[in-house]
């Protein structure tokens, strides 16, 4: 035979479409490189996280020549995000595969559309009622909700934004006006013992696979600490959650990493909220699964066999928020792992975080505590 084969080189490589360029895309990108695949993402912003491990296409998401860029050629799509308008979705699952597809985007992005979902699909919420009115919100507190409830905006609420908890008619009116007066939605308040969350994945063959529920800590309305998996979950519960999981994922025909956050009361577990795409109580899978949320997302995503999502071992996350601490410090401690986002840090911002793990939950609850009073972890 003569002559030689041309070099395959990384330009050759097939690629994932990523819409938004922030630390989850940044995150995404990093998975996809072992597996000889690239990513390509769309931001409106230059210096989107994502930038120095991927292609960075930058332009207004309403911007016809920066879509037919970013769709040409790709092997699949996704998104990090929710907040995607929907029409691009649509537009760009009609040229290249969409991974979850536009129904997913659409459901994630209107919490009344998404507890209608769990409630078809006999997975248990909380009451809840629609706001476009103050006469939506008497009926709303006399006959579904009660006192005190939760007001949220149906839509572009994150990090405890867009939401408060009224404890009387008064405070519920206010709430009401203050989160723009429609387009709200009412929830009956629970009195829950904690949150868990359940990654979960669907391949491309419909093949469902989940992680061990996770223990997640707010404060400010900011995830602060994930615990995996989390103490004292029954067989039982464990068994109820992935149930739910895989009827949502079979019922949006779903492909990609999906997130579940329950309540845990003392009848069960009540679902609180879905998020269509990889999650930050998740990231404790890059160092303490068998295969991380993100390497799962992109196998799913390109068509490609699922991985184990068994735990490692004990586990934690714990966010920076606003500040970076310093890079010893955090290394100094057993089991940590920091991993930054390449964000300037300012007040409330999701900056990096630190991910530990440990053979024994002793160990893992002081590394916890280690990182917890460095800057940045504390709240």
């Amino acid at each position: 035979m003569s002559g030689s084969a041309a070099h395959k080189t990384d330009a050759d490589a097939p690629v994932i479409g990523v819409l938004g360029g922030g630390q989850l895309a940044r995150m995404l990108a990093l998975a996809a490189i072992p597996l000889g695949l690239r990513v390509r993402c769309w931001d409106v912003s230059a210096d989107a996280p994502a930038a120095c491990v991927s292609e960075l296409l930058v332009g207004d998401f309403g911007d016809e020549p920066t879509l037919a860029r970013f769709a040409a050629g790709l092997l699949a799509a996704t998104f990090e995000f929710e907040n995607i308008p929907a029409g691009l979705a649509r537009a760009i699952a009609a040229r290249v595969a969409t991974r979850p597809g536009p129904l997913a985007l659409e459901t994630g992005q209107d919490r009344i559309a998404e507890k209608t979902l769990l409630a078809r699909l006999g997975v248990p919420v909380h009451a809840f009622a629609c706001i476009d009115s103050m006469a939506d919100l008497d009926a709303a507190i006399e006959g579904v909700v009660g006192l005190p409830c939760v007001i949220k905006t149906r839509r572009m609420g994150y990090d405890g934004k867009g939401q408060g908890v009224a404890r009387t008619r008064d405070e519920a009116v206010a709430l009401v006006h203050t989160l723009g007066g429609n387009g709200l939605i009412a929830e009956r308040f629970v009195p829950f013992e904690r949150e868990l969350s359940m990654i979960c994945v669907r391949g491309a063959t419909g093949e469902v696979r989940t992680y061990p529920l996770i223990e997640n800590r707010h404060a400010g309305g900011i995830l602060r600490v994930s615990r995996a998996p989390a103490k004292g979950v029954s067989a039982q519960v464990g068994a109820a959650a992935a149930n739910y999981a895989k009827r949502i994922l079979d019922a949006l025909e779903y492909v990609g990493v999906l997130t579940i956050e329950f309540f845990e009361t003392r009848e069960g577990l009540l679902a609180n909220e879905i998020a269509p795409r990889v999650h930050n109580s998740g990231h404790w899978t890059i160092e303490g699964a068998v295969t991380s949320q993100f390497e799962n997302h992109v196998r799913a995503v390109a068509g490609l066999p699922l991985g184990a999502c068994d735990a490692r071992e004990s586990s934690a996350m714990v966010n920076l928020i606003g500040e970076i601490p310093p890079r010893e410090a955090v290394l100094a401690i057993p089991g940590a792992r920091l991993h930054l986002y390449d964000k300037p840090p300012r007040p409330g911002r999701k900056v990096g975080h630190v991910t530990i793990t440990a053979d024994a939950c002793a160990d893992l609850d002081a590394a916890v505590e280690a990182v917890r009073k460095l800057p940045g972890a504390t709240g």
